[in-house]
């Protein structure tokens, strides 16, 4: 029976999982497999898993009455192994590894801050900055039959964005790193030039928060920053 795995903490974690019950329909039972130092919370995987939102919020819900009660590594959704024994067997091959990183992630949550600006607010600058874009966009407009003259203008500002937004993106996470413990930049998208997660100790948290609202402040109105926290410390298992 393959084996759903929801998270790995210590051994020594309180399992505390009365009431709680896993994902599917019917819902599964939670059992914990265990190694001399480590303990992982699984269950029966179902047999067509999908990311419904039942099976989401009972992921989630077994992960937070595991982090209420002290250190764990929270598992994504969707993790499965074809057995316990193979998690058993995961769990001492890796287990410094996962031992370390539980020291590692102790008294820490994780922020995820998501950045865009607006575009046209972006182009303005860009034709204020650089005399190559103003010239070209001159002679499209002069002569707006002239094909190569507008690919070249395209590629430069295509060009101007991306390394506006990496600039940005560097700078904001370069002021907002001392708050955190670590950070983790995921690629950017069309919609936000800046996807990155921090972690960040508990006691810190208000500053952390504070320092992002700064941050955001400086930036103007043709920023938009999104901060979505605590959540558990995905970005860094």
């Amino acid at each position: 029976m393959p084996t759903y795995l929801y998270a790995i903490t210590g051994a020594s974690h309180p399992l505390h999982l009365d009431g709680i019950l896993g994902i599917g329909d019917p819902a599964a039972e939670l059992r914990a497999v265990r190694t001399e130092q480590l303990s992982a919370v699984v269950s029966d995987a179902p047999a067509h898993l999908r990311a419904k939102r039942r099976d989401l919020v009972a992921h989630q819900g077994v992960q937070e009455r595991l982090l209420a009660d002290g250190v764990a590594l929270p598992m994504r959704f969707g993790l499965v192994g074809p057995d316990d024994d193979h998690v058993v067997a995961a769990l001492e091959e890796q287990g410094a590894a996962y031992t370390e990183r539980l020291q590692e992630v102790g008294g820490c949550m994780e922020y995820h801050l998501k950045v865009a600006r607006e575009e046209d607010d972006l182009l303005r600058e860009i034709l204020a900055d650089s005399g190559d874009v103003r010239r070209l966009n001159e002679r499209t407009r002069r002569r707006p039959g002239a094909h190569d003259d507008k690919m070249a203008l395209g590629e430069l500002i295509s060009q101007e964005v991306q390394a506006r937004h990496a600039r940005m993106g560097t700078e904001t996470v370069h002021r907002l790193a001392p708050a955190a413990e670590r950070t983790a930049v995921s690629d950017p998208t069309r919609n936000h030039f800046l996807i990155v997660s921090f972690l960040v100790r508990r006691e810190k948290a208000a500053a952390f928060t504070e320092a992002v609202h700064q941050e955001a402040g400086e930036r103007g109105e043709a920023y938009t920053f999104r901060l979505n926290g605590p959540l558990p410390p995905y970005s860094f298992v």
